[in-house]
């Protein structure tokens, strides 16, 4: 028999200030007249809601606009100095870990080599947390003000029960990571919400809620770097799949019996589009070695020499046929190209790419998807790690994220976790 759970007057109440909130901050600021009409809730309810909001100081006035005849209205916001989120890009050669406000205004950034530790778990999860503490206080933020930190890794993001929650367990073949309890090695060092995802996952969240997906619902986001990867959003959210995985397109055959992959694998699109692959290609053909792969990467793409334009003929060739397949799968309303690489990539090449995706897709699904670069810029894996806590933020509407665990080893000089409204919990101290 179905599970029939009766909602709870909690239940209608947290779900009255989820569609405020996600209202407010999507297209705010908006009346207390514009929220009862969009969203179909009484005015009575939006203003109950909307007072306890204010109280919390989770929401504040934004002005007001004159009505037809009677008293100006009130225009509402969501507050940005409310609180704080962080966002964690693990990279395949750095850690960059920002701290935002709530309109993601960024306030501070630290950008962390991974060096000669490479993707060894422990360095990864101590330049997680030595960032944190960086950011924290470049930015003189209290730390009670921090609503959670997202963390955007390469490969599959396993959430384990555990302690009568979850923990994230990351799997990710090309660094050499097997069910890595990144969360719990965390939880040695900070106290904080902790949300734990895919980064192109996370990366794909941020181009529909603010960047080129915007205003859409079927969409995918590729993520080229070092690797690939990509975010299917359908109907406005990630598809993860059974396991969690789908999206692991830099992991479909790009040629049967091709060339080796990080993966172990033979022929992976990642072998052919990734950014390690083609500069290791490009030394092969007499290409410059020993700097940095952005800076190598461009000058490939600058490269006069016939080597480096038969490999830039190979690339488009091989996109165009990884979207292409995208497009045949999916039918999106569009591809989002994104990463830094991708972003090189489609800067210089997208016509090129564009033009072999048509070769390959299916005419109908091609002429209704458009392919464009990503508009949140290089960095923005950090930007969808902190649409993590965000999201729960508005999710929830407003309601504390669940305790974490008991840290394995408690450490000295923990962040301190805040709860940031819960019934009539008032603004927090710290914040504006």
């Amino acid at each position: 028999m179905p599970d029939r759970r009766r909602r709870t007057v909690r239940d209608l109440r947290r779900t009255n200030r989820s569609v405020l909130l996600r209202r407010l901050y999507f297209d705010g600021p908006l009346s207390r007249q514009d929220l009862a009409r969009e969203t179909g809730l009484s005015p009575a309810s939006v203003s109950n809601v909307v007072g306890e909001l204010i109280e919390a100081g989770l929401v504040a006035e934004a002005g007001s606009v004159e009505s037809d005849g009677g008293r100006p209205r009130v225009l509402l916001k969501v507050a940005a100095g409310f609180g704080h989120l962080v966002g964690v890009d693990v990279g395949e050669t750095r850690v960059m870990v920002e701290l935002f406000d709530l309109d993601l205004t960024q306030l501070a950034k630290a950008d962390l080599p991974l060096g000669d530790g490479g993707h060894d778990d422990r360095a990864v999860a101590r330049h997680i947390l030595e960032g944190l503490a960086d950011v924290i206080g470049r930015a003189s933020v209290d730390p009670s003000t921090i609503i959670g930190a997202g963390v955007g890794v390469p490969g599959v993001v396993e959430h384990r029960p555990a302690g009568g929650g979850t923990e994230a367990v990351v799997h990710c073949q090309t660094i050499g990571w097997d069910g890595v309890p990144l969360e719990r090695m965390l939880r040695e060092g900070t106290a904080l919400p902790l949300f734990v995802d895919n980064g192109a996952t996370a990366l794909g969240q941020a181009e529909m809620w603010f960047g080129a997906g915007r205003g859409h619902r079927n969409a995918v986001v590729a993520l080229i770097g070092s690797g690939v990867g990509s975010a299917v959003m359908i109907d406005g959210s990630p598809y993860r799949g059974a396991a969690g995985s789908a999206g692991e397109w830099g992991h479909t055959t790009s040629r049967v019996g091709g060339v080796p992959c990080r993966c172990g694998s033979l022929g992976c699109l990642e072998a052919y589009v990734g950014a390690a692959a083609l500069l290791e290609r490009h030394r092969a053909a007499g290409g410059p070695a020993g700097a940095d792969e952005e800076t190598a990467l461009a000058g490939l793409l600058d490269d006069p020499s016939p080597a480096a334009a038969e490999l830039r003929a190979d690339v488009a060739e091989h996109l165009g046929a990884g979207i292409a397949d995208l497009v045949n799968l999916f039918s999106p309303e569009k591809i989002i190209i994104g990463g830094w690489a991708g972003l090189l990539l489609g800067g210089r090449m997208l016509d090129r790419i564009v033009d072999a995706t048509a070769r390959y897709a299916l005419r109908q699904p091609f002429a209704q998807t458009s392919v464009e670069p990503c508009h949140l810029g290089p960095e923005a894996v950090a930007v969808g790690a902190a649409t993590l806590p965000l999201a729960h933020l508005l999710d929830a509407g407003g309601e504390p994220a669940a305790p974490p665990p008991p840290p394995v080893q408690p450490s000295a000089g923990r962040v301190a976790r805040r709860e940031y409204i819960s019934g009539t919990r008032g603004r927090p101290s710290g914040s504006r």
